[in-house]
């Protein structure tokens, strides 16, 4: 099988559902092994129209040489041993016994962490498709695929874009079916088949999850479906530069909103993929792009230069507007923090262009004198415990001419990190913009 290079996360997990979905599996139940492979999991989950979770997995690291892995443990008390190995390092059963309790123990924080006191997903008589990013020595798939057994699941098919070639043979008599798209016997790091393979975090797990529990969801959720198991991706042209982007167009959409991402994140940001699927669900087209190149996002400078930033944005609503799939529609503009305020000056410059703004946990405020012409209708949502940004919101809401609205979102921080509090943000900004883009009333 020839190798093959991913762009990221995102794209190896489109391309491993376009695989899965030709298998006609049963209504499948999609498990992202913990951090990489929830990514991955979102996109084969959205393919596959299938319910996403997460499955906590922990290897375990020859403490003098912790990349060197021994076994790994999950959830439902599954450990699994490389008992050679361990027997040729020389390991204890008393440090073998400390190494599963440690690990242990930051997989209970994990599982308290992304799950709290939501039900997971039955397993029991159910299709698991159990998905990470890759494929290594295996034993942090061994012990999923356990654990699935223990919980009931009938059949258990792994799915990972790449894989060691012996790792995946080796796996084949573990799981039901596994599914590859690239094997390599020249193998030593997943992360060599990745363009961009930044590490994921626990907010960004929890974005994710977020997003796929429905947030917001309501009509046109099976044509968003439809519409994420396409490619997505593009380029856009801001002056000299080409950017990446990803625009994603459900049937009989309402309206495209375009997305402004804060502080230098790029449109993998987790928190505004999962509002951008949120919106995708209720009917409305999304556009993420990256508002910096990966050199210009170093320069802590250009991360704050709104008018930059803002010019970025103009260019990219002008790309949008000519694309047959989306051309004749509104245009709504989302912007968080440093964004946000680049939304607005886009939405000062373009007027009428603009139908509708929402700034999440914005920094309206670098917007400065230009908040003065913006004339679309804009939301401005900030968490009940970011105190400065709230008292720089309700300064800009006084300088606002046009209608606004400003929603305070109860026990969020910054980040809107707490339970439900995503799901907030994306329920109000989803009614937001389908409010402002349904055609306006005729009365006689």
């Amino acid at each position: 099988m020839g190798l093959m290079e991913f762009r990221d996360r995102s794209e190896a997990g489109r391309l491993l559902g376009r695989r899965l979905a030709e298998l006609g599996l049963d209504q499948p139940v999609v498990l992202g092994l913990t951090r990489g492979g929830v990514p991955v999991a979102a996109e084969v989950a959205t393919a596959l129209g299938a319910p996403l979770d997460a499955l906590v997995v922990r290897k375990l690291g020859y403490p003098p040489q912790p990349e060197l892995g021994v076994g790994a443990v999950a959830e439902a008390d599954s450990v699994v041993l490389d008992g050679p190995l361990i027997a040729r390092l020389g390991l204890s059963d008393e440090e073998t016994d400390r190494l599963v309790h440690k690990e242990t123990a930051e997989l209970e924080r994990q599982v308290a962490r992304y799950h709290g006191d939501r039900p997971r997903l039955a397993l029991g008589a159910r299709v698991v498709v159990v998905v990470d990013d890759g494929l290594a020595t295996g034993f942090t798939a061994r012990a999923a695929v356990e654990a699935c057994r223990r919980a009931g699941a009938a059949r258990v098919v792994l799915a990972v874009p790449v894989g060691a070639a012996e790792s995946v043979r080796a796996l084949r008599s573990v799981a039901d079916e596994v599914v590859c798209l690239s094997t390599s016997a020249d193998f030593f790091a997943v992360g060599q088949f990745y363009r961009d393979f930044a590490p994921v975090s626990d907010d960004d797990v929890q974005a994710l999850l977020q997003a796929s529990r429905g947030v917001g969801a309501g009509a046109g959720g099976a044509g968003a479906r439809a519409a994420m198991a396409a490619d997505p991706s593009v380029e856009i042209p801001v002056g000299f530069l080409r950017v990446q982007g990803d625009l994603l167009v459900p049937d009989g959409a309402l309206g495209v909103v375009v997305f402004a991402h804060g502080s230098g994140s790029s449109r993998l940001s987790p928190r505004n993929r999962a509002v951008a699927s949120s919106l995708n669900g209720a009917g409305l087209a999304t556009l993420l792009f990256d508002l910096l190149t990966d050199t210009e996002a170093s320069d802590r400078r250009l991360v704050f230069d709104i008018g930059l930033l803002a010019g970025r944005l103009e260019a990219a609503v002008d790309w949008v507007g000519k694309q047959p799939l989306v051309s004749g529609l509104p245009i709504g503009l989302f912007g968080a923090s440093t964004g946000a305020a680049a939304a607005l000056v886009a939405a000062a410059d373009l007027g009428e262009r603009v139908r509708a703004v929402v700034s999440r946990g914005g920094r309206p405020d670098l917007a400065d004198v230009r908040l003065s012409e913006v004339t679309a209708p804009t939301l401005l949502i900030v968490g009940g415990l970011d105190d400065v940004v709230l008292d720089l919101n309700r300064d800009a809401q006084r300088q606002l001419p046009c209608k606004n609205t400003l929603e305070v979102v109860p026990g969020a921080t910054h980040l809107f990190e707490e339970s439900g509090t995503l799901e907030a943000v994306a329920r109000l900004t989803a009614q937001w913009f389908v409010s402002a883009f349904q055609p306006a009333h005729v009365t006689r």
